[in-house]
């Protein structure tokens, strides 16, 4: 494999000796910005898309990159309003976003995106949020492969759409909401790191996959798409 990490700039949770105190910060941080920026309504978008094509019974779901667990504990709520049951499994390598997680009561498995513990359509869906720029291109298709062969029913990556006007937006945003001057960089960094909605379709396509790609408010972009030979 080619150099995995994005080559433009570098954030905090890219590095694996980062402290578990600006760990925790970072994604609790990132979890009001979610809520308050169209993150989580942003993979709700997508996991809509894939609804009407799933059975009536209680679904799986594993959160790819799931950070303190905000965006699980949102589809879930969002999903029970509906009368549809989603059982999460938060999914990160950090072993700070696993307590967060069960701190939460959700089911958290500390593991690497490269080597996920989970078998080819084991899970019903597969939600990837603000993950997939962490990753250079090349890898990112090759992670986009892995996830559509784990899901049974279809896959969502819900990313930053790069403009510039995101960028500017974060840094005040963060400011004003006294986020830590990390997480401040680590957001800029991010939305620089983004796709445009060209882009992502792009890269689906050198995944071998099609799937719906959009723009969603927050000044986010969504790709959802049924997994290839999905079943019930």
């Amino acid at each position: 494999m080619t150099t995995t990490i994005s080559p433009i700039g570098s954030e905090l949770l890219d590095q694996p000796g980062c402290p578990d105190r600006l760990v925790r910060t970072a994604l609790r941080e990132i979890g009001v910005a979610n809520a308050l920026f169209g993150g989580r309504a942003a993979a709700a978008w997508g996991v809509d898309q894939l609804l009407p094509a799933v059975p009536g019974r209680p679904l799986s779901l594993l959160d790819l990159g799931a950070g303190c667990g905000d965006i699980s504990l949102h589809l879930v709520r969002r999903a029970r309003a509906r009368g549809v049951v989603i059982n999460p499994i938060a999914l990160d390598r950090h072993r700070e976003a696993a307590r967060l997680c069960r701190d939460g009561d959700l089911s958290a498995v500390v593991a690497d995106a490269w080597a996920l513990p989970f078998a080819d359509r084991s899970v019903d869906i597969v939600v990837a949020s603000q993950l997939l720029h962490h990753f250079s291109r090349e890898s990112g298709a090759e992670l986009v492969r892995a996830l559509d062969r784990i899901a049974r029913v279809g896959v969502v990556v819900a990313d930053l759409y790069r403009a510039r006007a995101a960028q500017a937006g974060i840094w005040i945003a963060s400011i004003a909401l006294g986020f830590h001057r990390v997480t401040r960089q680590d957001g800029v960094t991010s939305v620089r790191r983004g796709f445009t909605p060209a882009e992502l379709s792009r890269l689906l396509l050198s995944a071998g996959v099609r799937g719906v790609v959009a723009r969603r408010p927050g000044y986010r972009v969504v790709a959802a798409w049924r997994a290839s030979r999905a079943h019930g």
